[in-house]
Formats: C-alpha cells, structure tokens, sequence
C-alpha cells in the first residue's frame, strides 16, 4: 500500500470536470507562487511564538535561530501530513498546520516556574504528550461534528473571521501602545494602502494572477515601504545560511505533571477550533468535513505536535488565515498547500531565506491580513443564509453565540481574575462561540439542531471516507455513470 494516499479523483493540470478542484494539480509555476503565497499569509504567525518564547528564555541569537528554524521545519511537516495524508493522518484538505500561539502564554507560565535551563525540556516533554494524547483522542472528538448544522457552522466560521480581524489590526498599530510609533500614521497608511492594493488586484487583474492578487498586494506593499525606512534587513546579518534541525537538539523531553496538564489543555482548545476550521474550510472547498476526515485532521495535529515536540518545536494546529486565503483565491487544491509546506521545509533548512520572507513589514501584513479575516467571516455568513435565521430561535442562537464569542476579542483582560486553567479556553473567543453555539442550540432546537434538508454538511456526508467526502454529482453526470457501469 502507497505511504501516501491519494484519493480515487487523482489530480489533474487540465482542469476536468471528473476531478474535484481539493485534488487538482496546477502547473508546477502556478503552484509554486500559489505555495509561497500561503508561506507569505501564516510567516509572522509562525515565527512569533518562538521569538517570544526564545526571548523570555534569554536564549542567544544562534539558539533564537535554531529554534525559529525548528518551527518553520514542523509547521512544514505537519502542513504535508494535512494536505498529503498518511494512512488515517491527515485531512488531505487544503488546511495549512503551524505553532498554535495559544500556547505561549502556558509556555511563558512554565518558563517562570522552571529554572531557564530545565523550561525548554520541560516545554518539549508537555508537548510531547499532549501531541500522543490527542492522536489517540481523535476519533472520539470527532464525533462532536454531529452536533453543527449550517447554523453552528455559520456561526463559528463567522467569529473565525471576526476574532482574527484584531490581530491584522496589531499588526498594522503594533504590539505595546506605549511605544511612540504605536498607530503611527506612515503604518496606518501603509496597512490601508496594502489592503486597498490587495482589492484592487482581486477585482481588476484577470486569470492566474488574480489568485495570486494577495502576493502581489505584499510584494507592492514592501516596495512602497522599502524608501521609507520601514523595511528591517537586519535579519540578514543573524540568519545562517543552512541549517538541519536534530532531534533533542535543543533539550531532552523532561516530564512535569502540572506543566503538561497546561499543555493538555491548550491541546483541547487546539483540537475544538481545528474541528470548527475544517468544517469552515469543508463549507469552502465544497467538500465536506465528516467525522472520518475530521478525525484523520485531528490526528494530524496530535502527530504534528508530536514531531514538533523531538525537533525543537511546540504545539501544531490550523492557521485560520490561509482559510480566508482559499476563501479569498478560489484556489482549492491541497496539493497547492503540499507544495507551500514543501516550502516552510526548505525555509526551515535555510534560515536566510526565512529572512526573505520577514522583509514584508507587519503593517503590510496586516492590511492584506484584514482582507482575508473577512473572507473568513463572509464565508460563515453565506453559510448562515442556509441556516433559517427567520426562525426566532435560530436568531436567538446566532445573537448569543456572537455575544459570547465576541467578549475576550473585545475586551481581552475581561476574564483576568479567572483560574488559569480556565482562560485557557475563555480566552479564545472561537473556543468560548463554538462552544456557545453548541449548548444554545440544543437548547433551543434539540439534539437534532432541526436538521431537515439543509441537514449538517458533516452528518449528510458521514459514513464516507476522505476519499469519497465529495459533493455529489450532478444528474447528467450520474447518468453517464449509471451507462458506463452497465
């Protein structure tokens, strides 16, 4: 039996109607900038949780570097496992995995508790375990897909979108209101320009290279902030040309049962928006997300996690923003996303070329970033439109789950004097909707959530494997099927 399983609708390059668009091949040139357009969409994401760790540690800048490489490394391997697939691993899914930050503030706890030099094993054991655990739990998580019909879908996929927009708005501003170039206007203006940049190329650019407007908008971006001093080369001076992460290089797993309590956790909380995520990004592509390819997702992510924990890494879960960006291109293929993780490898091998991609200044970022959160967001709200929202108790659902969801985005200090164990999840405004949203609609619609014809894309498709998880044919296709069969 192959390593790598590919479904039964093999890929094409010559876009026939029999394959599915999860499973086209595109030309290697249209599939490499494509690729490199969802490195460029996720980079800052995957490089901040180690810069932050790295910095609280008081690592050197060639262990800094060691360790941003390892997460370049896994994400890039945990983003083959996704899109490729082994055996049961693996969504095979244009779903991109990455160091999930909702692990650095446990990280950051353990840091403090540990002494500098045990906290990186300690990190690494936590991670470890977690990773094990949640391969193992798996297909029993995945069993909660029953529960969302187009109305809890609708309703998480809509606060994806809407709890990522004040990250792209950080990332315009800046991380420390204190600092005095926080919300200057030359980053304003630059955020805004990228994003009007990014529209423009989406509605007057033709072909190709509209789907590839997102990497464009960035390119044009860095060029204009390039003569106003808002490009930092410095990276270059810091980043080895080549470098091959070992297992254990930087700590042997050390075992410790309150920190990988912590890191179980933030492994849950992981778990549940991976589950919202594919079935937001199965609402997209047009492939349903059943409990079979949800689970292979989530062993993904344990076993991503995992491997990420022997390399030098930390905890894998799914980068939302490359699902506004699938969203946003129309570009479906996974094997586009193969080829991007392919690159997060190559990029984790050869640091100065990570340092290429870090050229892109945050507020350029950002701008193209607040696009894609509304993709994201649109998205759920076309799935709403499905989901009877004339209904009042349907309304009433939809009003409180965006309630809930919407607090720690608003006011993020607002669960402070809350146990630690419990933030974990409450301060992530997608765990707390998501979770919302299931409670309230068995409330008030039954453990059925009134699922008649538009019954929940995950339910209608359950009992298919990730092979056979594909919108059904159109009538004059399961003619020429029935005739070819006779």
């Amino acid at each position: 039996m192959a390593l790598f399983k590919v479904r039964r609708n093999r890929g094409s390059r010559n876009g026939r109607a029999d394959v599915h668009p999860v499973d086209e091949i595109l030309a290697p040139g249209k599939m490499l900038f494509a690729g490199i357009q969802h490195v460029a969409a996720m980079y800052a994401g995957v490089v901040a949780p180690p810069m932050i760790v790295g910095q609280a540690l008081g690592l050197p800048p060639v262990q800094l570097t060691l360790l941003i490489g390892a997460s370049l490394l896994t994400a890039g391997l945990a983003t083959l496992l996704q899109s490729l697939g082994v055996w049961r691993i693996g969504a095979r899914m244009p779903f991109v995995n990455g160091v999930t930050f909702g692990s650095v503030a446990p990280i950051l706890a353990i840091v403090a508790q540990q002494q500098t030099q045990n906290a990186l094993p300690v990190i690494y054991g936590s991670v470890l375990i977690a990773g094990v655990l949640a391969f193992l739990a798996a297909p029993y998580f995945s069993r909660l897909v029953r529960f969302f019909p187009p109305l809890v879908n609708g309703t998480v996929i809509t606060l994806i979108g809407l709890s990522l927009m004040p990250v792209g708005i950080k990332w315009i501003a800046g991380q420390n209101p204190e600092a005095p170039d926080y919300a200057a206007m030359p980053k304003i203006a630059l955020g805004a320009g990228t994003m009007v940049l990014v529209l423009l190329f989406n509605r007057f650019l033709k072909g190709f290279l509209q789907r590839i407007a997102l990497l464009i908008g960035l390119l044009a971006g860095t060029l204009i902030a390039w003569p106003l001093g808002m490009v930092d080369t410095t990276t270059f001076s810091q980043a080895p040309l080549f470098n091959v992460p070992t297992p254990f290089q930087l700590g042997t797993p050390v075992f410790d049962l309150t920190a990988t309590l912590s890191i179980c956790i933030v492994m849950l909380v992981a778990m549940m928006e991976s589950t919202a995520d594919m079935i937001a990004l199965g609402e997209i592509v047009d492939r349903h997300a059943d409990e079979k390819v949800i689970a292979a997702g989530l062993r993904a992510d344990g076993a991503g996690s995992a491997v990420s924990a022997v390399f030098g890494g930390f905890t894998c879960s799914a980068f939302a923003q490359n699902i506004g960006l699938v969203a946003l291109t129309g570009i479906k293929s996974r094997f586009v996303v193969a080829v991007g993780g392919g690159v997060l490898v190559f990029l984790g091998l050869f640091p100065v070329l990570g340092a290429v991609v870090s050229l892109v200044p945050l507020p350029v970022l950002g701008g193209a970033a607040l696009v894609l959160f509304g993709s994201v967001a649109a998205s759920g709200m076309k799935t709403l439109s499905k989901a009877g929202l004339g209904d009042p108790m349907n309304a009433l659902v939809l009003a409180g789950s965006l309630a809930v969801g919407m607090v720690p985005v608003i006011a993020p200090q607002f669960y402070e004097h809350f146990p630690a164990a419990l933030r974990t999840v409450l301060d992530s405004g997608i765990s707390t909707g998501c979770i919302a949203a299931l409670l309230l609609n068995l409330l008030f619609n039954g453990t059925r959530g009134k699922l008649s014809a538009e019954e929940s894309p995950a339910v209608a498709s359950e009992g298919r494997t990730p092979d056979e998880a594909v919108p059904a044919p159109r009538a004059s296709e399961q003619a020429k099927s029935t005739e070819s069969t006779r």
